[in-house]
């Protein structure tokens, strides 16, 4: 058996990890890179592997940096099934249509200026993506065993990380030797209203685990959800607009949540007015609506009782870009969730643009940030950013609350590892080299290895 690591290795971003046992070729999600820039040389490069030699991909969730070269890897030969949860099939699809369609409008942007060193063929395009979509088979069940070929199985376990996400088991067979190999996913942090907890199994001989967060440990999610209130409060009184750079897919749906409590509880002020300016994350929520199998029970029984946990008075869902357009003009009361979480694209930067020099408002940050990345360059303390290029003074309040991230903190994550038994081997990905190393001696097993792009290893 053979362990090869062709993404997020010794980085946090381009999950995709191939087995080969068993005379068969199985990946394990084949994600987007992502960071300061586009990096569109890193994923137009090859994968290290045929493509159309691979037999089955597991795909664990429907983040981008697990999904985005899916399309790719189809325009490139694959051919074979692939198997995920009902909702990550779901999702996955938002995701993957989404990402293709900002491809096609960087190459006609690039065409159109002419621009030196600019990429004239997109990556992949819709057609490729919807091929993608295609070849998604009968969705993976949690806790039931999928015979994937003769001596493989694969068994979809709970990562509490987004709607849909899993934790993925192969039990390989090859003559008389046999292997539990555990790929982590993204792990979350348990105790979230939206999604039950992570749940793996035990007595796993091999893990594949990520490492986002391995350095530090996450605040509590009260008093996190305590912080987000106040800061919307304070913004209230000053009379600017609240942005939050926010995640299509779980953290948008997370704060509407939470809005929606903090407004019948009474500890936000009525008279906001809210808008969800992103159409994929739109489209994700009512995906979430579609799927109470996969949610918390709380959220389960809303659903099914018929009522809308993500509808809140004063919500506006802003879809046509000249909508989103519109709301540069409100210069208060206002709370604009918009992506990208990263503001490495998308709507966010324009009201970042728009609302990032007036003290009065705020920018909200709830999510990871990638070295290099404009949230991250705010977040560090930035006095200037540079925004369609010009020059903006940073003077709105920054807040920066990670106790919403979807991610497991280092003392999670050694929890978790501790309820796999005792793994002969442990690979750590997802995650910078500082966070790898901090985690590591936190875990009980018989060996930790990082490993590097291209890197293979017998099993």
């Amino acid at each position: 058996m053979k362990l090869s690591f062709h993404g997020a290795a010794r980085q946090v971003t381009g999950s995709c990890h191939l087995i080969e046992a068993a005379g068969r070729r199985i990946l394990i999600d084949c994600g987007m890179f992502q960071g300061a820039h586009e990096l569109h040389d890193e994923n137009a490069a090859r994968f290290g592997f045929d493509p159309a030699a691979i037999d089955m991909l597991l795909l664990t969730h429907a983040h981008l940096d697990h999904c985005g070269r899916i399309p790719l890897l189809v325009k490139r030969g694959f051919s074979g099934p692939i198997v995920a949860t009902a909702a990550t099939r779901d999702l996955a699809r938002l995701v993957m249509m989404d990402s293709a369609h900002l491809h096609e409008e960087e190459a006609r942007h690039n065409r159109r200026k002419g621009r030196k060193g600019g990429h004239y063929d997109a990556l992949y395009d819709r057609l490729d993506a919807l091929d993608a979509v295609g070849l998604f088979g009968r969705p993976a069940r949690y806790g039931k065993e999928i015979e994937l070929f003769p001596g493989i199985t694969a068994t979809y376990f709970e990562a509490g990380h987004i709607l849909g996400s899993a934790s993925v088991l192969l039990e390989i067979t090859e003559g008389a030797r046999r292997r539990r190999l555990l790929f982590s996913g993204d792990i979350g942090p348990g105790g979230r209203v939206l999604l039950n907890d992570p749940d793996p199994p035990s007595d796993v001989d091999v893990v594949v685990m990520e490492t986002t967060y391995g350095d530090r440990d996450h605040r509590s999610l009260e008093s996190s959800v305590d912080e987000f209130y106040a800061a919307i409060r304070a913004t209230q009184a000053r009379g600017g607009n609240v942005i939050i750079p926010t995640f299509a897919l779980e953290r948008a749906q997370e704060l509407l949540w939470y809005l929606r409590e903090g407004l019948e509880q009474g500890r936000i002020d009525h008279g906001l007015d809210l808008y969800l300016d992103s159409p994929m994350a739109i489209s994700a929520t009512r995906v979430f609506g579609r799927h109470p199998e996969a949610l918390g029970p709380e959220a389960a029984r809303m659903i099914r009782s018929g009522r809308d946990p993500f509808q809140l008075p004063g919500l506006h869902f802003t879809e046509e870009a000249r909508d989103s357009m519109e709301l540069n003009e409100i210069r208060s009361g206002a709370v604009i969730m918009a992506g990208s979480g990263m503001c490495t694209g998308g709507r966010v930067r324009h009201h970042l643009r728009h609302n990032l020099a007036q003290p009065e408002s705020s920018v909200i940050f709830v999510g990871f940030a990638a070295e290099g990345t404009l949230a991250r360059i705010i977040i560090d303390g930035a006095t200037r950013v540079k925004l369609f290029g010009d020059e903006i003074p940073v003077r709105a309040q920054i807040h920066t609350i990670n106790g919403f991230s979807a991610h497991a903190g280092r003392r999670q994550l050694a929890d978790w590892h501790g309820r796999l038994g005792m793994p002969e081997k442990t690979f750590l990905v997802h995650g910078e080299m500082k966070a790898m190393e901090a985690l590591a001696p936190e875990l009980r097993t018989g060996s930790v290895t990082l490993p590097r792009l291209g890197e293979a290893f017998e099993i």
